[in-house]
This record gives C-alpha cells, structure tokens and sequence, in this order.
C-alpha cells in the first residue's frame, strides 16, 4: 500500500512557519509591554516618594525653600514621564492587538489546511479499504467459480 501524501503539505509547511513567527513577533511585543509597564510602576513609585518627601519639607520647622522647589520640579517631570509612558503603553498595546489578528489569521490559515488534510487522508483510506474489499470479493468469487 502507497502511503497517503498531502499534495498541499508544502504550503502547510509554509503556513505554519509564518504561524510561528507571528507568534514570536507578538511575544517579543508583550515582552516590551511588560517592561514598559514596569517602567510606569517606577514613575510611580518615584512620584509616592517624592510627595512623601514634599510633606515631609513640609513638616519641618526650618523651610528650605530650593529643596522644596526642586522636589515641586521633579515632580512636574514624573507627572510629564507618566503621561508620556502611558501612551507609549497605548501604542504598544493597539501594536499587540494588531499583532494577535495576524496570530488568529495565521491559525485560520493552517487549521483550514489541516483539516482539508484530514479530509483528503480520510477519503484515501476509505478508496483504499473499499479497493481491498472489492479484491477481496473477486478472489471469493473466482473461487467459487472454480469450484
């Protein structure tokens, strides 16, 4: 018996390698996602301090003036950094999202060849299984016939 060839495995093959890299290339996105979210934590964090340490000025008998200044400047430029992180994480993620289409398009694309496969596999062996029955009547009955 010939063994079953998909006549398609080649664009198979092919489909799935464009599957694969679609998936690193969205993977490598959320990577740079988590780092630039761990980027805004760290503004953030900067920002509790700094407003901590603004009280704490605050707080103190003795006003110094320049310190409480640069703490009010640094401030404005965490509050600008944030903002600034924050659509830099809006980009990266509509970048993801589109990235995921591509992902679930490239699935469709080998999941329809698989099962075509499938399909054609399965019509394979049932030609097969029926030429084998069908040779198998003819022995029977040139058998029968002799005898």
């Amino acid at each position: 018996m010939k063994k079953f060839k998909f006549r398609l495995q080649v664009v198979l093959d092919m489909r799935e390698n464009e599957l694969e890299k679609r998936r690193i290339e969205a993977a490598k996105i959320l990577a740079v996602l988590n780092e630039q979210t761990a980027k805004l934590e760290g503004i953030l964090q900067a920002q509790k301090r700094n407003s901590e340490e603004m009280e704490n000025l605050y707080n103190q008998e003795v006003f110094d003036i320049p310190q409480v200044e640069g703490h009010r400047d640094y401030g404005l430029k965490l509050v600008v950094d944030e903002n600034n992180q924050r659509r830099i994480i809006a980009n990266t993620k509509a970048i993801l999202e589109r990235k995921q289409v591509e992902v679930r398009e490239a699935h469709k694309k080998v999941e329809v060849l698989k099962k075509l496969r499938e399909k054609q596999e399965e019509a394979y062996y049932k030609d097969f299984l029926a030429a084998e029955v069908k040779e198998i009547d003819d022995i029977t009955s040139a058998r029968f016939n002799i005898g």
